[in-house]
């Protein structure tokens, strides 16, 4: 599978709006891993995913092959960010603890990623690859957003999207696995926090580039309306789901 760039040409958008993880994530990716040393994060994009592993392992090694993705994460002395694949780290073999993916599994090369992280993982190293669905907000704002996920730039979401939407059951996943712990990813969000979110969308951008228009426009006033105050703070929940295994 060559590389999908779904991102790059709003990077800095997508490294503003995207959801940081939960630190209690990251707390048990440690636990489950061999030691505390090194964690490679493949296809960081603007490493949300590598700023909470480097909060738990010395050091970290952060990939992705988008440039302009790369060039939005914030800097780190512990985190090194380079332009590569899931399928070619640059790690020595048996160097990692910890091998990662947030958000990105789908997109990647599986049997490459999954044979990258056999090499380069230490014994008794743990992989985890991990994703979030459609948001949820309150009932009359979750029936807008469904309606604009499904009929509005359902069309548009790339086939791969599938894998998110079955909570990467279907995924392949050569590993001896791990049970996925129940972690919740939430956020107190405004509306407009919420519009940046939907505007990183692949779907929305390819909306875009077929048709000509916003999707967005139309959507605004239907989601302002189920908001209610625009000045309201509400809690915003993705459903975290995810597979960890040894090799």
């Amino acid at each position: 599978m060559s590389f999908q760039d779904h991102y790059s040409a709003f990077a800095a958008s997508y490294a503003r709006a995207r959801p940081e993880y939960p630190a209690a994530l990251f707390r048990w990716l440690r636990t489950q891993s061999p030691s505390g040393g090194l964690a490679w994060d493949a296809g960081t994009g603007s490493g949300q995913a590598a700023r909470g592993l480097v909060e738990v392992f010395e050091r970290v090694v952060a990939t992705d092959p988008s440039s302009e993705q790369l060039a939005q994460a914030p800097a780190h002395p512990r985190i090194t960010y380079y332009a590569g694949s899931e399928i070619a780290s640059g790690l020595v073999s048996g160097s990692a603890d910890c091998v990662t993916a947030a958000q990105a599994a789908h997109w990647f090369d599986l049997e490459g990623f999954a044979a990258e992280a056999r090499r380069t993982l230490r014994r008794g190293g743990l992989v985890a690859v991990w994703g979030y669905g459609l948001c949820r907000v309150s009932e009359a704002v979750d029936l807008v957003l469904d309606r604009f996920y499904t009929d509005v730039v359902g069309p548009h979401w790339p086939p791969e999207r599938r894998h998110v939407d079955s909570a990467y059951r279907e995924l392949p996943f050569p590993f001896a696995e791990v049970a996925w712990p129940p972690i919740a990813m939430e956020r107190e969000w405004s509306l407009a926090q919420l519009l940046g979110y939907l505007d990183t969308w692949s779907a929305v951008h390819h909306y875009r580039k077929a048709l000509g228009t916003d999707p967005l426009g139309p959507l605004v006033p239907e989601l302002r309306r189920a908001w209610g105050a625009a000045e309201a703070v509400r809690r915003v929940a993705w459903p975290l789901f995810g597979r960890a295994g040894r090799t």
